[in-house]
């Protein structure tokens, strides 16, 4: 099955149709391949689960091996947000694919994403007029916080994971994106891994593979 993006397809471990879709995102010059990993690991665990994972629309101009949602480098935070409304619409389009092609509803459709992909993934689920089931959001930011307050038609359940020494997207984003959860009455939920960078550690994956069950099982 094709989508109007290239994406990495991590079947159902049952062989059965999926009674539930994970879609991940990956960060700022990766690509699907490389966000699977989460999937692979997730798989065994929930056996009736498609992942989906696909590669951003852009080619990424810092690592042209690699993709990006949006560009960041050298933009006004007008310009970003300028830009990532263009891949929220191609992410939306995706999303109207696999709920099409996988006659499946939208309560069984999850998203995951790390950094980059975690922000797109907020922006686009929160603004979707059809909600779907839950956010998980690793690494990550609000990209625009008054913009998505302005728009708000979703409130999936969210859950938030950070590292507390993270580099490259520092933990104050999680405590902002929290004060703005709370304040617009999602159910929210947080962790901060201690002594953990800009990455994924195993006891995210765990956390994550739980509340994907919670959700979606």
């Amino acid at each position: 099955m094709t989508y109007s993006l290239n994406t990495t397809l991590i079947n159902p471990s049952s062989n059965s149709s999926p009674k539930s879709i994970v879609i991940l995102c990956h960060g700022y010059g990766g690509d699907g391949k490389d966000i699977s990993i989460l999937a692979n690991y997730w798989k065994n665990f929930l056996p009736d689960t498609l992942f989906i994972c696909p590669d951003a629309p852009e080619v990424c101009k810092l690592t042209p091996s690699g993709f990006q949602w949006f560009d960041l480098m050298d933009q006004t935070e007008e310009e970003i947000l300028s830009k990532s409304l263009i891949a929220e619409q191609k992410l939306n389009f995706l999303i109207d694919e696999i709920i099409e092609k996988n006659n499946i509803k939208e309560e069984k459709i999850a998203m995951v994403g790390f950094s980059q992909g975690c922000m797109i993934s907020l922006q686009t689920a929160l603004k979707r007029k059809k909600q779907i089931k839950c956010v998980i959001g690793y690494s990550g930011k609000l990209l625009n916080p008054e913009h998505l307050k302005k728009n708000i038609n979703s409130k999936p359940e969210i859950y938030l994971m950070h590292g507390d020494i993270d580099a490259v997207v520092p933990i104050n984003f999680l405590l902002e994106a929290k004060s703005f959860f709370l304040e617009n009455k999602y159910k929210i939920s947080t962790k901060i891994f201690r002594n953990c960078e800009h990455r994924i550690p195993n006891e995210g994956l765990s956390i994550g593979f739980q509340f994907l069950k919670k959700n979606l099982y």
